[in-house]
């Protein structure tokens, strides 16, 4: 009687579990996707800016698109492992979340601190951008023709940044600096944008970074749960054999 009164305590327990990591396991899946469309959507929108950054900051979105795509793999195998109740499989299913949770916040983190890198690398290599400038459009080149086109923006800190370079000595200011489309600036600087383009350019890697960031700590703090989760479950099936259910 006593081991049947046991019994009928901790099957409720183990299904209790089983349902619940089966809740957490769809969520989870659903966390891949969304950190997998961050990190396209952080690579795709930050791409003409990434030409002029550091490398450091620039690997933060494929850590997020890989990691991304393991989680939603992982939720797989979470979901195989809880309808099996196998102790060792959840065990393993634990030990990967644990993982990948030190995976994005380590991410997380790195995107906070590089962040107070990028001025001083973005500056440097808008320069060396400027003084290599030319019409027939290099990658760099093209990163600053989109970056001017689309920001309204003219050099680094203001229009005066592309006095100094071969490119205005020969043609004058580039079309991608002209307030009005389809004009040629020359050296006419009342048809250029005044406002250079490093503080705009910030403002948008700042509040985009932090966004990718933030949504890595939330994602990377409700694995806690899951690891939880996970591990009491193994446990309950490794004490309890006889009443996996």
């Amino acid at each position: 009687m006593a081991f049947l009164s046991r019994r009928l305590q901790t099957r409720p327990v183990i299904t209790c579990f089983k349902s619940v990591l089966l809740i957490y396991t769809f969520i989870l899946w659903i966390t891949g996707v969304v950190l997998l469309a961050v990190g396209i959507w952080g690579k795709v929108s930050l791409e003409d800016y990434f030409f002029l950054l550091n490398e450091k900051v620039t690997n933060v979105p494929f850590v997020l698109i890989g990691t991304g795509t393991i989680i939603f793999l992982l939720g797989t195998f979470g979901c195989f492992a809880t309808c099996r109740a196998s102790a060792w499989m959840l065990k393993l299913y634990a030990m990967f979340l644990t993982l990948i949770f030190l995976v994005q916040l380590v991410s997380a983190i790195l995107g906070f601190v590089f962040i107070n890198e990028t001025k001083d690398s973005f500056k440097n290599n808008y320069e060396n951008a400027l003084k290599q400038y030319n019409s027939t459009g290099d990658y760099r080149s093209n990163a600053v023709d989109k970056i001017q086109n689309t920001l309204h923006c003219c050099g680094i800190t203001d229009y005066r940044d592309w006095t100094d370079t071969d490119y205005y000595s020969e043609n004058g200011f580039p079309e991608s600096c002209c307030k009005l489309q389809d004009c040629s600036p020359q050296r006419d600087a009342d048809k250029v944008n005044d406002e250079g383009c490093i503080e705009k350019v910030m403002t948008i890697i700042e509040s985009k970074v932090g966004i990718v960031a933030g949504i890595s700590f939330v994602i990377a703090f409700c694995q806690l749960f899951g690891i939880y989760e996970a591990y009491c479950l193994s446990l309950a099936i490794t004490n309890n054999p006889y009443d996996i259910v």
